[in-house]
């Protein structure tokens, strides 16, 4: 079979994780199975959705690498397409007109609530006349669901899971204003799209239900439907901003690498032995639908920054320099020119291997890009005594003379440390302190090559005053 997935986010504020692993879970599905990935925005709600969040939604699947294979469909220009198909099912006996006005359905809703009953309509316009209709009311479209049996779902992920039609409501397929509802719009729209797969959160099982009485009503197959547990926080509860970080845009302003994200969010909730580590390929080649588990995950913050530096060792220096010197403004207060940015992409070997995020790597390069005199922290300051800044005027002319590679800037450091009688730490740590204003930094002899000669003696320079 050919096999049609879709992603089909509401542009009504931030892209939340949940969404983001959503829209990972159909496009690898769509890969692995060698079928089409789409994208539908449903922008209905015209109250709540904004140019501002469509764009974010667009700017996510392309930061992520979750590429559709079409242009996105928009809802919104539907909706013609959604009151004719509202009007066939009138046509064919399938919904009805209901003039219940608003005052009817509150006391519905309020007497129903007073004898603890779910607070449903009635029917009371389901085979009534038109005729018998009041005067100056605009009629909403009901959908004529059956009342006998049960509605079944076959789901790929929980199972089979069932209701009784009797806890069903006729519900509202277009309303009073002409304007067609989500549950109507959603089974058009995947039945038009050719939609093969519904996989979605959990959260959407009893819209499901509902769903597949429009898709019967219609007489269209139904797609199968994959509902995947919610992501919840470490403490168990409802994944939200008190546990850190929720929205797409927080993780990468945190410094996160869209491919840690992507691999980590894979394994939340799906799961293929012992493998951790996923690159893209990997994951298109082993993701099926039943390794998708039924129980919530757990989002786990520490694992995922442990993750990122993973991602970060491995990936390739020169775009990890273009992500530092575009953070150093915002982040450090400094901006990296053509020079600053050669010594960034000359240390990065060493830099990645202790960053875990980007916010933490930026703030370990920043040194390279500051001029002198450098703002000194107090760790690096308390190791500049007098006596350490007159060995450094000492150590000068020997780096000076030597051609700069750390190969030459280590052998000279050495033989400086044995001349004088020293351990090779009391003397790297106060030239360390001298050059990057800090204590922690990559191996002072790559430390002295990116940096160079004519930097590094200037620096040394000014700690002598």
């Amino acid at each position: 079979m050919s096999y049609r997935f879709r992603f089909a986010p509401s542009p009504t504020g931030l892209m939340h994780i949940g969404n983001v692993r959503t829209g990972l879970f159909n496009f690898l599905a769509a890969r692995h199975y060698g079928g089409e990935f789409l994208l539908r925005i449903e922008d209905t709600d015209k109250a709540r959705n904004t140019r501002e969040a469509v764009q974010v939604i667009f700017d996510a699947l392309d930061w992520l690498g979750i590429t559709p294979d079409a242009p996105p469909v928009f809802q919104s220009a539907r909706e013609a397409r959604h009151v004719e198909v509202a009007h066939d099912l009138l046509a064919r006996g399938r919904a009805y007109y209901c003039y219940a006005t608003p005052e009817e359905l509150r006391v519905m809703r309020e007497t129903a609530q007073a004898e603890g009953r779910p607070p449903r309509y009635d029917g009371r316009w389901r085979d009534r006349d038109p005729s018998e209709a009041p005067a100056g009311v605009k009629p909403a479209i009901r959908l004529k669901a059956p009342r006998e049996g049960e509605t079944v779902v076959n789901d790929l992920v929980q199972g089979t899971v069932r209701v009784a039609n009797a806890e069903l409501d006729d519900m509202i397929i277009l309303r009073s204003d002409g304007t067609p509802t989500y549950q109507h719009a959603v089974v058009v729209d995947d039945h038009d799209m050719a939609i093969t797969h519904v996989m979605r959160g959990d959260d959407h099982l009893t819209n499901t239900f509902r769903q597949i009485q429009i898709f019967d009503a219609c007489g269209w197959a139904r797609p199968e439907f994959a509902h995947i547990p919610l992501i919840h926080g470490p403490d168990g509860a409802k994944l939200s901003k008190r546990h850190g970080a929720v929205g797409l845009l927080e993780f990468r302003e945190a410094g996160f690498l869209p491919e840690a994200l992507c691999n980590y969010l894979l394994r939340l909730g799906w799961g293929h032995g012992d493998a951790e580590f996923l690159a893209r390929d990997e994951q298109i080649a082993l993701f099926s639908l039943e390794g998708i588990g039924r129980s919530a995950s757990r989002m786990d913050y520490a694992k995922l920054t442990h993750l990122n530096g993973m991602w970060l060792r491995g990936a390739d220096d020169a775009r990890l320099a273009d992500e530092v010197v575009a953070r150093l403004p915002g982040q450090c207060k400094v901006a990296a020119d053509a020079v600053a940015q050669g010594r960034i992409l000359a240390l990065m070997p060493g830099l990645k291997e202790r960053a875990k995020t980007l916010v933490e790597l930026t703030s370990s390069a920043a040194f390279l890009a500051r001029s002198v005199p450098l703002e000194m922290e107090p760790k690096a300051a308390a190791l500049l005594t007098a006596d350490a800044v007159a060995m450094l005027g000492r150590l000068a002319p020997a780096l000076a003379a030597t051609d700069f590679s750390a190969a030459a800037v280590d052998a000279a450091l050495r033989a400086f440390a044995e001349a004088e009688g020293r351990k090779l730490g009391a003397v790297a740590q106060p030239l360390r302190a001298a050059l990057t204003g800090s204590t922690m930094s990559p191996g002072i002899d790559a430390t002295l090559a990116a940096l160079g000669r004519d930097e590094s003696l200037a620096r040394i320079a000014a700690v002598g005053g």
